[in-house]
């Protein structure tokens, strides 16, 4: 009840989250609607304007934009999701096993995160994805969260670091409790907020980094995204040629996306940090 009072009486984090579903709201229900064939190469006329036929127009192979981007927007969410849930996954457990266990485990770990982090992660996405010849949603998730585990695994190490020196943890221990029991029990439900922001910030940062290959024509090429849409709009000028029905709906769904990821973000913060609970 705690809990759902904070969340209820935490404006941003309830915005963010109205935000963020209904952008899924759109790309999801919205494909129940739309027939998938419209968004076809052929399925109408080149570079159209908005008309009742085609409610955002067409672009220059003759696509329907609004189909378009329905049948895109879940397929860049699938991304960030895989993205975010492998990379977070991945750092939350070794951030646990560094900053629990300590010793020889921490130095190495630390040591390997610290290795990653001196990698310029887009140049080598950049490379991994020239180098593949066929490219699909999942992959590209998982491609990002190869090199998106690092943060989460340093937000948590040092949560751990702090909390298993408080009371409660070290009556836990002479009380005969194990290791896991004291993971799962007492210090992972502590924890759940960092871990909620991890996964959205990384969600954010994955759709980011998805958007980004996709413009440079590494994306997939067979799967709808906004990306891609993003890719064929660069690909034809349509910033130039002034097809603002074609560059102006993929931006809108980002922006929403992303600001609705940011307020969720901040608004679990506010939960998590209790020096910032009285300004909610």
């Amino acid at each position: 009840m705690k809990l759902l009072h904070l969340i209820n009486s935490n404006r941003m984090l309830t915005t963010g989250i109205i935000t963020v579903i209904f952008v899924v709201f759109f790309g999801v229900v919205g494909s129940w609607f739309v027939d998938k064939e419209r968004a076809d190469v052929g399925a109408g006329r080149p570079a159209q304007p908005p008309s009742a036929d085609h409610w955002l127009g067409t672009d220059q192979q003759g696509r329907d934009v609004f189909a378009d981007i329905v049948y895109g927007t879940p397929g860049t969410l699938k991304i960030g999701l895989i993205a975010a849930i492998v990379g977070v996954g991945v750092g939350t457990i070794l951030g646990f096993i560094s900053g629990y266990f300590g010793g020889y485990i921490d130095s190495l770990i630390r040591f390997i995160s610290d290795v990653f982090m001196t990698i310029p992660v887009l140049m080598i996405l950049i490379i991994l994805a020239s180098l593949l010849d066929v490219m699909s949603n999942t992959m590209l998730g998982l491609l990002i969260a190869a090199f998106g585990w690092m943060g989460a695994l340093r937000v948590t190490r040092a949560q751990v670091l702090t909390m298993r020196e408080r009371a409660y943890v070290q009556v836990a221990k002479l009380n005969g409790v194990n290791d896991m029991e004291i993971i799962f029990k007492e210090m992972i439900p502590n924890l759940l907020p960092f871990i909620a922001a991890s996964l959205v910030a990384a969600s954010a940062g994955a759709v980011l980094a998805s958007l980004g290959l996709s413009a440079l024509g590494l994306g997939p090429q067979n799967e709808p995204s906004i990306g891609l849409t993003i890719f064929w709009v660069l690909h034809y000028g349509a910033l130039i040629r002034e097809l603002w029905w074609w560059f102006m709906p993929p931006i809108i769904v980002m922006v929403l996306l992303f600001i609705g990821l940011f307020m969720i973000t901040a608004g679990l913060d506010r939960i998590a940090n209790p020096r910032l609970r009285t300004k909610v």
